[in-house]
């Protein structure tokens, strides 16, 4: 297209006048009167979709009951503010505002009744708004949206920011309120990116540096200054990352459509933003934005050669494992130091589950975290803030289910720094700057990330194994625990690991926890009709739960694993009562719905273990997680064949990324759900167990058992 074909007509017209894709989520009011004709009707859906474009709705609503009706506090470095009332109400609203008046608020920050508004207001980036896009904007806010009263609190800034005239010299500064003028030499795709993320979206607002006074270094990517635009900058303690030289245009919209590619999940204010504002933008206009920011020149937070480079080195296996154990070694592809530093073992214990050993994530579920631009980013305060406070998805189209990173603000400060700067280390950039314990505890003081538990179970550290005289055999025991059908596939025979449903390598309240467990042993097993040692029990794992053969008794393996238990066990006595241990117990006067179960099933357990309860594997073939039924999950004689045996372990452990609680988010399901999808998936077809004949020989078999 040629510059005399990219007018300031075309641009706006480039969006459509209605998001026929926002029907799932809609918090932007369309209340016009159906008797309007039908070119205003048109003019205010297109309206509809340029406030979408700016993101009205995210600031102007304090209250989801009162959309556009303000109130919405917005914290900044001189004070607290609160968004304006933004209805058509005329008392406390804009009713009264003429088309002219507005003009002048969106483009010089004055109100109508002569205010300077302050700069949080992002007027110098609505400034470049076109005037067929200013009049859609005012239609719509004017007949669209539904009047609403509600008085505007006024701002909470101390002196001298309280001197709104002080505003009019900052304008005078800083203030350009050129609407956007495309460049000849660009295409129509890229003047229409840059419009979009120079103007509606504001995007400088948050990614470019500021200056001294507060104001954007620059607006745009050209002239003297041209460098710093988008080229990141901190914000409320998330960093807002480098937009230059971003991914393809495709993975661009992507993200911005559903809050997640193959590089990473949106974190911070960027929820908000995918949320309410970019997913219901045009294909066409995500990929135009996407074109403009790839065009960007990188900055110094984008360059390539920083970035760690090639596989991660594979791990050793243990001497200890046979030729007969030992898997292919190019099964591996995990970072050497997986099981040998104490980032190492943190990043296992805490946030594998999610993200894998190998950091690949786990596809259209949990972010990879190879060149994931937070790990490669100078500042780490993104990674410090999820760490302390977690976060959760946006609530999209394509993924009405959010999920969630629970906070690890438990940790301490010197955990959460080595398990990050194991991250940065590994998929990130070799030459990252160390995190600091100091940077962590500063933050967390910003926050008020206390970290507060709810229970007093104690969550052991894996990482404190290396303090052991005997720390290569527990660290040996924790890695059969995590990898046991990898490490012994002559003994594991379907697709399950100890932590399938030891979690954490068995240190998660109520997520069946080793912890103080090697205190109770020997002890009497009804279903055995005698007592068994604990090497009987974990053999007993492998025949029922894996369906496979038990490890010799003096075979390392079995003594590794032992060795585990005796570490947890601590100062447990034999007539203690642990906290947290085993699954919990539910009512068996609950009786199972199974159609439920299978909705329930499909809405919270298919994401992870399949459609069919097939499980999932990544793209190497490796197991992500277990199936449910079939031929490669437990067998009949499993516990977690009983129906309410499986319904304590669901109602407390699954789904993970549920909620915020920690270590995983994990549970949040009602016990008749969890009854419910517990009798479902534990009577699908599933492997035999011939020894089931000499269950129960003395004592009453339990009334869910399967035979």
């Amino acid at each position: 297209m040629t510059w005399a074909s990219v007018n300031e007509a075309q641009l706006a017209a480039a969006a459509p006048a209605a998001s026929s894709e926002s029907k799932i989520i809609d918090d932007l009011p369309a209340n016009y009167s159906a008797d309007l004709p039908p070119a205003q009707r048109e003019l205010i859906e297109r309206g509809r979709y340029v406030a979408r474009l700016g993101d009205c709705v995210a600031c102007h609503t304090g209250s989801k009951t009162q959309p556009m009706a303000g109130g919405l506090a917005l914290e900044t470095p001189f004070g607290k503010l609160y968004s304006t009332n933004i209805t058509p109400d005329k008392s406390s609203g804009m009713g009264g505002y003429s088309f002219e008046q507005f003009d002048r608020a969106m483009r010089k920050g004055v109100a109508a009744d002569g205010r300077n508004l302050y700069p949080a207001m992002p007027y110098p980036s609505y400034a470049k708004m076109t005037g067929e896009d200013m009049q859609a904007l005012y239609a719509y806010l004017m007949q669209g949206v539904a009047p609403v009263q509600a008085a505007n609190k006024p701002s909470e800034m101390g002196f001298p920011f309280n001197q709104r005239w002080g505003l009019s010299l900052w304008n005078w500064l800083f203030l350009d309120d050129t609407p956007y003028q495309p460049q000849a030499q660009q295409s129509a795709e890229w003047n229409r990116g840059a419009y979009l993320v120079q103007g509606l979206g504001h995007c400088g607002a948050c990614h470019t540096p500021r200056g001294i006074a507060f104001q954007e270094k620059t607006m745009t990517g050209e002239g003297k200054n041209g460098q710093f635009f988008l080229a990141g900058e901190t914000v409320e303690g998330w960093r807002a990352l480098s937009l230059r030289n971003l991914w393809t245009p495709a993975e661009t919209a992507e993200l911005l459509k559903t809050g997640r590619n193959s590089h990473g999940t949106v974190s911070g204010n960027m929820v908000d933003v995918v949320q309410h504002s970019t997913q219901y933008m045009s294909d066409s206009d995500l990929l135009a934005i996407g074109s403009y920011l790839k065009a960007l020149p990188a900055g110094k937070e984008d360059l390539p050669m920083q970035i760690a480079q090639g596989p991660a080195p594979r791990i050793d296996i243990p001497a200890r494992a046979t030729k007969d154990s030992a898997p292919d070694a190019a099964h591996y592809n995990v970072p050497a130091d997986l099981y040998r530093t104490r980032g190492g073992l943190g990043y296992l214990q805490f946030c594998a589950d999610c993200h894998r050993s190998d950091g690949g994530g786990v596809d259209k579920v949990f972010p990879s975290l190879a060149g994931n631009r937070s790990l490669l980013s100078d500042n780490p305060s993104t990674l410090i803030h999820i760490m302390l406070t977690g976060w959760t998805t946006p609530v999209t189209q394509t993924h009405s289910r959010p999920l969630t990173m629970p906070a690890f603000a438990q940790l301490g400060d010197q955990e959460i720094a080595d398990i990050l700067n194991f991250t940065r280390r590994n998929w990130g950039r070799k030459d990252a700057p160390e995190v600091q314990a100091k940077d962590v505890l500063a933050l967390r003081k910003t926050l008020d990330a206390k970290g507060e538990k709810s229970r007093p179970f104690e969550t052991p550290r894996l990482a404190d194994m290396l303090k052991e005289k005997n720390a290569e055999q527990l660290v040996y025991g924790a890695r059969l625990n995590i990898e046991t059908r990898d490490l012994l596939p002559k003994n594991v025979g379907n697709a399950l690991n100890c932590a399938s449903c030891h979690l954490n390598a068995g240190t998660v309240a109520d997520g069946s926890p080793y912890i103080g467990i090697s205190a109770f042993f020997p002890s009497y097993a009804p279903r055995a009709g005698r007592t068994i040692t604990l090497e009987d029990r974990i053999n007993g794992c492998f025949l029922r739960s894996m369906n496979g053969k038990p490890l010799p008794l003096d075979s390392d393996e079995l003594k590794a694993m032992v060795a585990l238990f005796d570490w947890m066990r601590n100062e447990t006595k034999p007539e203690d009562k642990v906290e947290g241990r085993g699954v919990g117990k539910i009512s068996q006067k609950i009786l199972p719905n199974v159609e439920n179960g299978q909705k329930v099933y499909t809405q919270q357990c298919a994401l992870c273990h399949g459609a069919d309860g097939e499980g999932i594997k990544n793209a190497k073939g490796q197991w992500v997680y277990p199936p449910l039924w079939g031929e490669e999950s437990f067998n009949i004689g499993a516990g977690m064949a009983r129906t309410y045996t499986a319904a304590a372990f669901v109602k407390r452990n699954m789904p993970i990324a549920m909620h915020g609680n920690f270590p995983l988010g994990q549970g949040g399901l009602s016990d008749q759900d969890a009854v419910d999808v517990a009798e479902f998936f534990s009577h699908q077809p599933r492997p035999d167990f011939a020894p089931k004949v000499k269950d129960w020989p003395k004592d009453k078999k339990p009334a869910d058992a399967r035979y």
